[in-house]
């Protein structure tokens, strides 16, 4: 009986107020709020609804604007086409024929094994031979791929 009047009496808790008491107060019309329109009209544009799947499972609501303006219809895009380069490749007395065919296959996948045939022989006799004409910066790969390979290669402009 000696340790319950020891113990202290329980403690209540009082029901607290809702979460934020500044904005359960109501707004007075003096403090002059306005919403800053950004160049809109004094109409309100429609707005749709977007459901969202959150993560946790739950659903949520967004709101996108409407898009009201349309793009110019007697507007064309002219794109410009990327250079033209030619990648060339040159004898060596070095590499097996072999080994030229197949490194070519395996680095510019655009041609044969045919053409990379070809292309080994001709560089075989004349010295030099013409491997693929492409936008520049494809030609760059290939070049880079032929020289990392033990081959040598180089590109130029195709000109008109």
């Amino acid at each position: 009986m000696a340790a319950s009047v020891l113990r202290p009496p329980p403690v209540t808790v009082a029901p607290r107020a809702p979460s934020s008491s500044v904005a359960a107060l109501p707004r007075p019309p003096s403090w002059g709020l306005r919403r800053a329109s950004f160049g809109m009209s004094s109409q309100s544009p429609q707005r749709t609804r977007t459901c969202v799947r959150m993560r946790a499972g739950g659903s949520g609501l967004l709101d996108s604007p409407t898009i009201t303006s349309q793009p110019e219809q007697g507007t064309d895009r002219v794109y410009k086409r990327p250079p033209i380069y030619k990648v060339f490749l040159h004898n060596d007395n070095y590499n097996k024929r072999e080994y030229v065919v197949k490194v070519l296959l395996k680095v510019v996948q655009e041609i044969s094994v045919d053409d990379a045939v070809t292309v080994m022989q001709e560089a075989h006799e004349t010295g030099v031979a013409l491997v693929v004409a492409c936008p520049q910066e494809n030609a760059e790969r290939y070049c880079e791929g032929l020289r990392l390979n033990g081959l040598t290669s180089t590109i130029e402009p195709a000109g008109c």
